[in-house]
């Protein structure tokens, strides 16, 4: 009773926690992005893009080698989360044995495999679906047709911070994983792993002031570039030019 009763409290407190962290972590990158370094990666990918298809032709070699280097480590995590929910179907089986009732009798053993099973999964699905996303994006951004059409760059942007954040959430994945797997030895060791997880992802998602300011300068100094650039192709209306046409017409 005494090792019930400390299940039903301290591991969905230990979940709690861990959600509650991601809850804030959420709200903070759709309130204030430049504060997390999910939302300054986000920022930087998208200046890393539109500096990649300014001339296509030049930078499609690099472009296409850092995506790749994504998708192999997306792929990495991926064999690494199926081959593992696989050795733990393997290990269920092979403890039940061939009466297929027998998970009834071990209810809370088979729970914990079955959330770690499910979070292994979760994270092969997403990883998989980080890799769907970079060979788009690896297509996509060197079409030279697309260079001048700010519209179809900003949706290369979308697509690869879309597989980015698929990758984010496959890790995250891994990371439950490890209060999950700390459950097989009590839920007192679970409940502390959650809070040490979600006090040192605190610290690993978070940036400091001067990381904020440095990325913000870096911003606006390559938004000041690409408005010169921009404004070299529509140049704007002399101010005296404009003045002179109207005192001609009068």
């Amino acid at each position: 009773m005494d090792k019930e009763f400390l299940e039903l409290v301290f591991v969905p407190l230990g979940l709690l926690v861990f959600l509650m962290y991601h809850v804030w972590l959420v709200s903070t990158i759709l309130r204030n992005p430049l504060r997390t370094v999910i939302g300054l990666n986000a920022e930087s990918r998208h200046q890393w893009v539109l500096t990649m298809m300014s001339d296509p032709l030049k930078n499609g070699v690099l472009a296409v080698q850092t995506i790749r280097n994504n998708i192999m480590a997306s792929t990495l995590l991926a064999t690494t989360a199926i081959t593992l929910s696989s050795l733990i179907g393997i290990f269920a089986s092979g403890s039940w044995g061939s009466d297929d009732t027998a998970f009834l009798t071990y209810s809370g053993s088979s729970v914990k495999r079955i959330s770690i099973t499910i979070c292994f999964l979760v994270a092969f699905l997403c990883n998989v679906q980080s890799i769907r996303y970079y060979c788009h994006v690896s297509f996509l951004i060197t079409a030279p047709t697309l260079r001048d059409k700010r519209e179809y760059m900003e949706y290369i942007a979308k697509t690869l911070n879309r597989g980015s954040h698929s990758w984010s959430i496959g890790l995250r994945a891994f990371y439950l994983s490890f209060p999950l797997f700390l459950w097989i030895y009590g839920p007192i060791p679970m409940f502390a792993c959650c809070c040490l997880t979600s006090l040192i992802l605190y610290f690993l998602d978070t940036t400091a002031k001067i990381t904020r300011e440095f990325h913000s300068n870096s911003f606006k100094k390559e938004r000041e570039t690409d408005d010169a650039d921009n404004s070299d192709y529509y140049p704007l209306p002399d101010n005296n030019l404009s003045q002179n046409q109207g005192v001609d017409h009068v």
